[in-house]
């Protein structure tokens, strides 16, 4: 039998049976993803295998400067073929790291390869069988999200934007509903001045108002909300240290924000205070408008300052933070349902020991309103692996309910990262089927059935009410 079977990772016959009968043919929401959205407009053509699998994806040039691979084959300027040599070259040496599986789902499909390891040996076969499949019309961006039976794709998008592209595939009839999602932590990032007010300038320009004072970053933030709106969007986004819920006043917040406007630096104190008044006042826009704000906090970024000055961000050097999360976290979402203007909320957390803190915390904000208002997401990033997302599965089930998840998302920037969604069913399926073998859980496979497809595609469905838009 070969490693990547149609039994991968189901350790019991009902596990396999909750795989391929209730969940494995089930359609894909991808409600959190970072594709680029002109990819999607112009139905693009992968040019070989090194463009679509290794372009962007910093996972794998962590593991290749690991293995000591230089930096010209990760992000620099050697041809696509030496790239993946490269990459055929260690991923021998990623076994046990998630990489090892992910690399050989994502050959299995959609490219049908499930008779051998990618390895130096191989690299070549796999190279041509791939580059080949990928010149036909069945393997362009849009048609691999077809493969795959994605039925929303929703992207991550500045304020600013102009969303040119998902209005372009509306036009255009894309299959895959193609939605914005609102990403507004440049609005807070006022560390640097110089930048901030490069970034305000061109919100400005967007919104078409001026940016001059608080009143107006709050108008203009306003009409680009309600732009994303009118396209479709029906969700926001934070990538955050942690919660920001500052004490303020309001003239606080007025001379925090002349004083960044004008140039000048903030202190740590005035930092925290105008980051606590912006987020509070996008999440009052989102309950407005119906949206679902997601949270994905605990990360600590762009730790190498020699290499993120010669690579920018989002290339391979970020890690997990230890950062408090609780009191920030409750008095931010206190103050909202105070007076009932907290909106549905998924929090995602990158630092596992926190797992039970965001478990519990979810349940405290629980209104009844809706199933599963409050969300601890999924594993994320560091977390998207074996261990990881059942660390969160073990988590959500006994601190909440694991029957009203909204399950899994590809948080990733390659058309070929949908394998993780087929990954997440796998293991929830073969954690059920060992709970039942245990004796933890009834032989009830219609019961169990019920619930694997609910987590892995209809609590979605439900949650979100895309197919309203």
């Amino acid at each position: 039998m070969s490693f990547m079977h149609e039994d991968f990772l189901l350790e019991t016959e009902l596990a396999r049976s909750l795989y391929h009968s209730y969940a494995k043919s089930l359609p894909i929401i991808d409600y959190h993803c970072h594709l680029p959205p002109e990819d999607v407009a112009s139905n693009k053509q992968y040019r070989n295998l090194a463009e679509i699998w290794l372009g962007g994806d910093h996972y794998k040039w962590r593991a290749m400067r690991t293995a000591g691979v230089d930096e010209r084959y990760c992000t620099g300027d050697a041809s696509d073929w030496d790239k993946f040599e490269q990459w055929a070259a260690v991923v021998p040496r990623t076994l046990r790291n998630p990489l090892y599986h992910w690399t050989h789902l994502e050959l299995k499909k959609p490219f049908g390869i499930s008779d051998r390891l990618l390895d130096p040996s191989t690299a070549k076969g796999v190279w041509d069988h791939c580059n080949e499949l990928l010149a036909t019309p069945e393997f362009t961006a849009r048609g691999l999200m077809t493969q795959w039976e994605v039925e929303v794709v929703c992207t991550t998008d500045d304020p600013a934007d102009s969303l040119e592209h998902h209005i372009a595939a509306a036009k255009d009839g894309c299959a895959t509903l193609t939605l914005p999602t609102w990403r507004p932590d440049k609005a807070m990032a006022t560390e640097d001045p110089a930048s901030y007010n490069a970034y305000l300038d061109k919100l400005a320009v967007a919104a078409d108002t001026e940016i001059s004072d608080w009143a107006s970053l709050l108008d203009a933030l306003n009409k680009r909300h309600d732009f994303f709106h009118s396209v479709g969007c029906r969700l926001s986004d934070h990538g955050l240290e942690h919660l920001y819920a500052e004490v303020y006043t309001q003239s606080d917040i007025e001379l925090a924000f002349t004083k960044v406007r004008g140039g000048g630096h903030l202190s740590p104190e005035e930092t925290l205070k105008l980051k606590s008044a912006v987020l509070y006042e996008l999440a009052l826009m989102d309950h407005a408008k119906g949206w679902t704000q997601q949270f994905h906090v605990g990360a600590m970024r762009n730790n190498n300052a020699r290499l993120f000055k010669a690579l920018g961000p989002d290339t391979g050097f970020d890690s997990i933070g230890g950062y408090a999360q609780a009191a920030p976290m409750s008095a931010f979402f206190s103050r909202l349902d105070a007076t009932d203007q907290l909106a549905r909320s998924i929090i995602y957390n990158l630092n596992p020991s926190d797992n039970d803190i965001f478990a519990t915390m979810i349940g405290n904000y629980q209104d009844g309103s809706i199933a599963g208002k409050m969300q601890f997401g999924s594993g994320w990033w560091f977390n998207d692996q074996w261990d990881g997302m059942t660390k969160q599965i073990e988590s959500l089930s006994n601190m909440g309910l694991l029957s009203c998840f909204v399950g899994m998302l590809t948080d990733s920037r390659s058309f070929l990262s949908y394998a993780r969604h087929e990954y997440f069913r796998r293991l929830l399926c073969n954690i059920l089927g060992n709970d039942v073998k245990r004796g933890a859980l009834p032989n009830d496979e219609k019961m169990l059935g019920q619930l694997v497809a609910n987590v892995s595609y209809h609590n979605a469905r439900n949650y979100f009410k895309f197919h309203q838009i």
